[in-house]
């Protein structure tokens, strides 16, 4: 299989819109799915019977319990949404994002999709893991996407995108979600220590805010190593005085 992005489905609702979704996916020769917490559990015989034979699609889906483990081996992400969510993050269009997701992938990263469940779409807890949000155009006074027309659009966009795309240069390996994760949480561990998370009751936004900060980062393994080590030397030189 050819370097593509992973399409993840974020706790979906309905078997038929999880098929319909691999039917989409087939169409522009898109094989990666990702499962999170599917709501009917798997496998799904509603799912099976709306693929209409991209079932392959489903038969190698890979089942996950949360977004960051969908994601952890991944070092780009792009949560869809057609809400406004208060998190600051570039807002890209599917084409400029597949743009980039096909660079990405032609330079060996390894690149994710977030979809969101069909009633309310992604949690900020979950845009708050990607580097990205991508927003389609539409009509403002209807701006709602099914689940499978969003894979769709995305679909066509990355099969437009990908075929003329070159590598670009590397700065170095890009970090994965889970060495940024684990970045996060090695910074708040250290800073709830500190007690820097203060009054209370806004420690909760403020941890969003720091993991919606490091997802924006396009953070190479090296660097993580580099802000890891920052943080280990000021708390060894606080020990000290």
């Amino acid at each position: 299989m050819s370097a593509q992005p992973v399409f993840v489905l974020v706790r979906p609702q309905m078997g038929e819109n999880i098929g319909a979704a691999a039917r989409a996916m087939a169409n522009f020769g898109l094989e990666r799915m990702r499962i999170v917490d599917p709501r009917d559990g798997w496998p799904n015989p509603k799912a099976k019977a709306m693929a209409a034979g991209a079932g392959r699609v489903l038969d190698a889906a890979q089942i996950c319990d949360t977004t960051a483990e969908a994601i952890a081996d991944c070092t780009r992400i792009y949560a869809t949404t057609a809400r406004e969510r208060g998190l600051t993050k570039a807002v890209l269009t599917p084409e400029a994002a597949m743009t980039e997701a096909a660079a990405a992938c032609a330079a060996g990263e390894k690149v994710a999709v977030l979809f969101g469940p069909e009633r309310a779409g992604l949690e900020n807890a979950d845009i708050a893991r990607a580097g990205a949000i991508v927003s389609v155009p539409v009509d403002p006074a209807f701006p709602s996407l099914n689940l499978a027309q969003c894979a769709l659009l995305m679909g066509y966009e990355w099969r437009r995108q990908s075929a003329t795309v070159e590598a670009p240069r590397a700065a170095g390996p890009a970090a994965s979600a889970l060495e940024i994760e684990k970045l996060g949480d090695h910074y708040e561990e250290t800073l709830e220590r500190a007690g820097f998370f203060f009054p209370e009751k806004k420690a909760a936004s403020m941890r969003l805010s720091l993991r919606n900060m490091w997802s924006r980062l396009p953070l190479t393994r090296a660097e993580v190593r580099i802000l890891h080590g920052i943080l280990r030397q000021v708390v060894r030189w606080k020990e000290r005085g």
